[in-house]
């Protein structure tokens, strides 16, 4: 494909993208890599029971959709047989790429499809991969503050890196630009919220040459806008990932079962070239890479795919509203109006299903500061509404199932959110979010740094997991109501404790409260809302540590690895615990938190928030 700006070569009839030139520069892709290996989509896949597979996804059909003046869209197929059974995922795939004239870049799109009766599978990951020349791409930039200068991928290599403590992670100790010496590198502190995903890649200095993926919508990604998503890391490589287990867990992604019929459309995403005089700055690149991006927004849906399964503007419906919360503890007169809460469109499902579906498509906004929403160019489906409020718990879902028809714009009027409660609060720590980011966040170890999370996001630093022991190396933490400070004093993942002799203990915490006048015969409530966990088990106690049994466990939850892969946060938990009376006293209580899962230094949770409300006064 060549527009006279961009030339792009893809292998026939795999569909592979195996060169793009650009501003006289013949390949931007690594040469030295196998055609196979520079860019491409892939997957991995299971029958249910059996390890995972990778697949590079590769046609075994090509033909030209559309060639005129304007434009060309080529079609690469594979197309699935009762033969391939076991040896290939069981989905039909229709890989598309599309060249606009006058236009800096190229568009690519894939349409999945699992007919009626077709095997059981799991689909555990999809993404679309460009590996970069590594003599020209050496700063990168994923949002506004992690940018800068990256290592070379041979610094990874040993010899010249060691391993931490998984593969990802690596501590340079001979690289080849020696300003890395004795840091860290590890593609995972470069992963972004799904919201925040718009345009991210690589630059070169010499010559002044940007690369870009840039993703106007997130409807089709998997997990909602909080979800967190690889972007681009040391290789030079650069990623736009649909679905992934990555902060959410095996077992999560979608799953295919009794012959379900499916079909997806990923994409399209827009890769995106730009170019600089000698001398230009890496900040000009970004700046107008971004400046693209508003552009690709402003046309999206895109008008110009061919594909029937891509539905254009006019073939797509809306729904609007005004969001409203009502919590009688807080103000018992009148509805809050829910400010700056992220409110969307999902399948129909449980309270938080949003969170792991990956089969069909999200469509999400924010809602103004007086509570009005609009989401716009929704595909037509059906769907619940959902809502995430901030500085409330749990989350709104709608009991109606709401039909998007072209055309049509749907007015849901006042929509409202009764939060979780029960009586008035006593004490709360932290902030609802669905986030620990309030919390303490330690320094990281000197010898484990990252400079490019310096001064933002201290929290995706390596090895924090560790500074809780440091910090508390015999003694537990201890929180005191009215005295203790959060921000300070709230250790934000409940890790466990590295001993001595390098194992891993179960430690609990406890929260000091007073009260004045103990109601009898009342139920008290402790909501515990987690932000993440992983292969976590909570314990909790009431003035007792001794008692065998605890008044309430959680049992083994969580997967999302949120500790070990540096998010603050991964799936929310929200539990909700009745404190009997006679569990309480007159003046000095201790409730007892207790991470109970040991051996490993990424078991444990985060928390979000944690309310205790006295009992209800009937009004």
């Amino acid at each position: 494909m060549d527009n006279g700006l961009v030339q792009v070569t893809l292998s026939n009839p795999e569909g592979l993208v195996t060169g793009i030139s650009y501003n006289g520069i013949d390949n931007l892709l690594e040469r030295h890599n196998p055609e196979a290996q520079r860019g491409y989509w892939d997957l991995n896949w299971n029958e249910p029971g059996s390890p995972g597979k990778f697949l590079t996804i590769q046609g075994t059909k090509s033909r030209v959709i559309l060639q005129n003046e304007d434009q060309v869209e080529l079609s690469f197929t594979r197309t699935w047989n009762a033969s391939q059974r076991g040896t290939f995922v069981p989905l039909n795939i229709d890989k598309r790429f599309i060249m606009l004239r006058e236009s800096h870049g190229f568009y690519t799109y894939s349409i999945y499809e699992h007919l009626k009766g077709w095997p059981d599978f799991n689909l555990l990951q999809t993404r679309i991969a460009f590996k970069l020349r590594k003599d020209m791409f050496q700063e990168m930039a994923v949002d506004q503050t992690r940018q800068g200068r990256m290592p070379l991928p041979d610094d990874r290599m040993s010899g010249r890196g060691e391993p931490l403590a998984y593969p990802e992670a690596v501590r340079f100790t001979d690289p080849i630009e020696q300003e890395f010496k004795g840091k860290v590198d590890d593609k995972y502190q470069f992963s972004c919220n799904s919201e925040d995903i718009k345009v991210h890649g690589w630059m070169s200095t010499n010559p002044s040459v940007g690369f870009w993926q840039i993703t106007p919508s997130h409807e089709y990604r998997s997990g909602g806008p909080f979800k967190q998503q690889l972007t681009s890391h040391v290789g030079p490589t650069s990623l736009t990932v649909f679905i992934s287990g990555h902060y959410m867990g095996e077992g999560r992604t979608p799953e295919f079962r009794n012959g379900e019929a499916w079909k997806k459309v990923f994409g399209p995403v827009f890769i995106y070239l730009n170019s600089g005089s000698t001398g230009t700055k890496s900040s000009a690149l970004w700046n107008d890479a971004n400046a693209q991006l508003k552009k690709e927004m402003q046309s999206w849906p895109y008008s110009f795919p061919v594909s029937g399964d891509f539905p254009k503007s006019k073939q797509r419906g809306s729904v609007s509203g005004r969001l409203l919360v009502w919590d009688r503890y807080i103000i018992a007169s009148h509805l809050l109006a829910a400010g700056s809460a992220y409110v969307g469109l999902a399948a129909p499902g449980e309270v938080g299903s949003w969170q792991t579906e990956g089969k069909g498509y999200q469509f999400w906004n924010l809602s103004s500061t007086n509570g009005v929403f609009a989401i716009k160019n929704v595909r037509p489906g059906t769907y619940n509404l959902y809502a995430s409020v901030p500085g409330f718990i749990g989350e709104y879902k709608s009991d109606r199932i709401i039909t998007i028809i072209p055309g049509e714009n749907i007015d849901l009027g006042d929509v409202i959110y009764f939060p979780p409660r029960n009586g008035p609060t006593l004490w709360e720590i932290g902030y609802p979010d669905r986030s620990a980011a309030e919390f303490f966040i330690p320094e990281p170890d000197p010898h484990y740094v990252n400079p490019l999370l310096t001064y933002h996001d201290r929290f995706r630093q390596y090895g924090l997991w560790d500074k809780f022991s440091s910090i508390y190396p015999n003694e537990d933490l201890v929180y005191t109501i009215h005295r203790s400070d959060y921000r300070k004093d709230w250790f934000f993942a409940h890790a466990t404790r590295k001993t001595k002799d390098n194992s891993y203990e179960a430690n609990t915490w406890q929260i000091k409260f007073k009260l004045s006048n103990v109601k009898p015969s009342t139920t008290y409530k402790l909501r515990l809302a987690l932000a993440a966990a992983s292969q976590a088990e909570l314990l909790v106690r009431f003035n007792s540590l001794n008692i065998h049994h605890p008044h309430f466990r959680t049992g083994k939850i969580g997967r999302d690895n949120a500790i070990a892969r540096h998010g603050i946060h991964g799936i929310y938990w929200l539990f909700n615990i009745d404190a009997r009376s006679e569990w309480l006293v007159e003046g000095e209580n201790t409730i007892y938190l207790t991470q109970a899962t040991r051996g490993s230094p990424f078991a444990g949770l985060m928390y979000d928030y944690i309310r205790f409300e006295g009992p209800s006064n009937g009004s």
